[in-house]
Order: C-alpha cells, then structure tokens, then sequence
C-alpha cells in the first residue's frame, strides 16, 4: 500500500537519500548533480522542503514508512505569472516503478493545483528519452507545446527537453 502525503521537515533525511538517488540513478533527468549535491548541509535541504499552500513536496511512502517516491510542486510569484505553477523532481525508486506510484503522486498534485485559487496551468519538463515519465504525463492531460533543444548538458552529452503543460 502506498500512501502520498507531504514532506515535512521531519521526514528531510528520508527525501534527502532518495533525493541523491534520484541524482546518481538518473542523472539527465535533474538540473542538479549528484557531484554538486551530495556536500549540501541538512539545514539547507530543510530549508528547500518548507511548506506552503504554493510550494510543497509529496512523497510516496509504503506502508513500512519508506520513501518510494516524491514530486514537487511551486507556483510562481510574480503578478504575472501567479497563474502557473510547475513541477520538478519527479522520481520514483527503480524497486517501486511499474505499480502506479508515479501517477499517484501525480494525480495528488494536480488535485491540490486544482484547489488553488487563480491557478490555470502547471508546467513541467521531462527529458525527450524518458518515454516511461513521458507516458505518464500524457495519459494525465499533460500537452506538449514546445521542444527544448540541448536543454541539458552532462558529462558531455546533450539532452532536449519537451515543455509540457496541465491545464486546469
């Protein structure tokens, strides 16, 4: 049984091991490296998980308590932009794939984005090679509307990204 709730400051050490997993499994899918984020003091990993009704991380616990799975969530600030809000850090543990944990914390985010006042869309990016995240976010009402070329570079190699987004 898998249960989605949102990660508190009480749970940093958890996110932070599947956090740097994340990097180390799946290095073209973050912005963030594992080399750059490994060293990061635990107060600042505390200090990125605050939560507000804008800006929140959801984790994928089992029923023993483990961290599977997590996605986040920020709207924008600006006046001008109030009405998007995006997701990032999408990941799901290699042992935990292929039993819906993915579109359950995804379907818990676009349930909460639904219930926020003003917000129309949320955007998120997802690497052109990941077909299993690509997948997932089509079948939920993801629509692409714009392709990122070399969008990332690691260890020498590029990746492009397709922009996608949620309308609400």
């Amino acid at each position: 049984m898998i249960v989605i709730k949102t990660i508190t400051p009480d749970d940093v050490e958890a996110y932070w091991r599947l956090r740097l997993e994340a990097l180390r499994d799946s290095p073209e899918a973050f912005g963030a490296t594992y080399e750059a984020s490994v060293g990061t003091p635990m107060e600042s990993v505390k200090a990125r998980i605050q939560v507000t009704e804008d800006q929140y991380v959801l984790g994928a616990f089992t029923g023993a308590g483990e961290l599977v799975g997590m996605v986040g969530f920020r709207r924008e600030e600006s006046v001008k932009v109030q009405h998007k809000g995006f997701v990032w850090g999408m990941y799901v543990s290699p042992a935990a794939r292929g039993q819906g944990v993915g579109r359950l914390l995804l379907q818990e985010l676009l349930n909460r984005g639904r219930e926020l006042d003003g917000l129309e869309q949320i955007n998120l990016m997802v690497v052109t090679g990941n077909e299993r995240a690509r997948g997932l976010y089509l079948s939920l009402g993801f629509e692409v509307y714009g392709l990122e070329r070399r969008a990332l570079k690691y260890k020498g190699i590029y990746y492009d990204e397709e922009l996608m987004v949620y309308t609400i």
